[in-house]
């Protein structure tokens, strides 16, 4: 226990002085706080999407999934480096050229002031939800870590504070260096223990004959089937398309090439992480047949000698250090400039928007404190909510690849299309007859924007917009 308490203080007390260190380095000026002074090199534009990526779901939930249907929970992760290698290849090149701050920026750009407004407000319902997941799955390594000094809702208080805490010091920066970090963490920590409990469930052959012969738990496709998957494969390349949280990292990016070799490096950096998650809650499965499935990652882990335990525990909580922190400062970015600078205060100097931005940081932590408290199953809540992300994605796509279809309200109608079909899946069961609500939030979507074009006459024109 004393082993692995000083293993975390020690990873709390570096992040901390890696923050501070990044906020130097990044300037006291909001483009230095939200965007990293647009100084991300490839490499830390590649560590920064892993890093966002490989949080509580791609660790906890999928081996919590893969505690109930095997080798297959681990396409969750292939799907995300998919999407990171889709969005490097079609659009990060042009979202940094853009030069802009925000995916509501675009909108505004290109279409008008009510589409900006929609898609502020989606985006950042989508991401104070999602940040309030990894609070979640950091509560229960903390929980599974010290029992003796966390419950699961001090472990989430004690992670909102440690990653609303080194956001507000250094920002997107914070979010590069940290990640170099996170990300050596987390695959070291995470092969190594895989590795280690496999021996130590008397080899492959050993685990396989303890699992239960109604699920294929070895197969890599079957437990979940391939619509579910395929599912994955949508919503994740949907979202990296036009997530801010993720598109707010190319932004970040040095120059153009920086942004698109960093989100292709990212990719392929997340593929097999999936995969050693399922196979540890494989394993889990095995010498732990009755356990919880959400605990079971940290559980089989703890099980380990008590350095190399605490050096995987950590790793794991890294992975929620990551992915909150991008997603929490992709939201208050959200806040300051397309609601607080574009609404309201439209003169504020950018060295006074940096101080605010962090104050927004600070208020949309408490927010996702308070989520945390009351949502549950990682996997399937992200799913659906990113299933959002079809509208602003469609949007996106129609703009840079197809502007002759554009039209002025194409991006406003699209994204209410896209809030009503969320709506109705959830509240009118009848209309489930697709297995995912990201196939019918295309279908729907890709319909509307075209559809919109016959109706509407007035074409897109890029402008500068009087408050970018």
């Amino acid at each position: 226990m004393g082993i692995i308490l000083t293993i975390i203080i020690l990873y709390v007390v570096a992040l901390f002085a890696i923050s501070f260190y990044a906020n130097k380095l990044a300037g006291s000026e909001n483009e230095g706080f939200v965007l990293a002074g647009r100084k991300l090199t490839t490499p830390l534009v590649a560590v920064t999407i892993t890093g966002l990526a490989i949080g509580g779901a791609s660790t906890i939930g999928v081996s919590e999934q893969a505690f109930g249907v095997g080798m297959s929970a681990g396409w969750y992760n292939v799907a995300w480096g998919g999407g990171a290698i889709c969005m490097g290849l079609l659009a990060a090149k042009k979202y940094r050229s853009l030069n802009i701050t925000t995916i509501p920026e675009f909108f505004e750009r290109f279409y008008d002031k009510k589409s900006r407004i929609a898609c502020v407000i989606g985006q950042i319902i989508i991401q104070i939800v999602i940040t309030s997941l990894q609070y979640i799955a950091g509560g229960a390594m903390l929980t599974s870590m010290l029992p003796s000094i966390f419950t699961v809702k001090t472990g989430i208080l004690f992670s909102a504070f440690v990653f609303i805490g080194i956001t507000c010091v250094g920002g997107m920066m914070t979010a590069g260096l940290t990640n170099v970090l996170n990300v050596i963490l987390i695959y070291a920590g995470i092969i190594i223990s895989a590795v280690i409990i496999v021996i130590k469930g008397g080899g492959m052959g050993n685990i396989i004959a303890s699992l239960p012969k109604d699920i294929p738990y070895m197969h890599p496709i079957e437990g979940l089937g391939g619509v579910m998957i395929l599912s994955w494969f949508a919503v994740m390349i949907t979202q990296c398309l036009s997530l801010q949280g993720v598109v707010q990292i190319a932004f970040s990016a040095k120059d153009e090439n920086a942004a698109r070799n960093g989100f292709v490096i990212g990719g392929l950096l997340m593929l097999p992480i999936g995969f050693i998650a399922a196979l540890i809650g494989i394993a889990a499965k095995a010498i732990y047949p009755d356990i919880n499935a959400t605990v079971a990652l940290p559980q089989i882990i703890m099980s380990l000698s008590p350095a190399l335990a605490g050096v995987t525990l950590a790793a794991l909580w890294a992975a929620d250090v990551s992915t909150a922190c991008g997603l929490l400062l992709g939201s208050a970015t959200l806040v300051s400039q397309d609601i607080y600078k574009r609404l309201i205060n439209p003169t504020v100097d950018d060295k006074k928007l940096g101080k605010i931005n962090k104050m927004f940081v600070a208020g949309l932590g408490l927010v996702t404190v308070f989520l945390a408290m009351n949502v549950s199953g990682i996997l399937k809540t992200i799913s659906i909510g990113l299933s959002l992300t079809t509208a602003f994605t469609i949007t996106l796509l129609f703009t840079i690849f197809a502007p002759n279809l554009c039209r002025k309200n194409s991006a406003f109608y699209t994204t209410i299309a896209g809030v009503i079909v969320l709506v109705l899946w959830q509240l009118v069961p009848e209309i489930r007859v697709l297995p995912h609500v990201i196939y019918l939030e295309w279908i729907v979507c890709g319909i509307t924007f075209p559809l919109i074009s016959v109706f509407d006459r007035q074409g897109i024109v890029e402008k500068e917009l009087e408050v970018c």
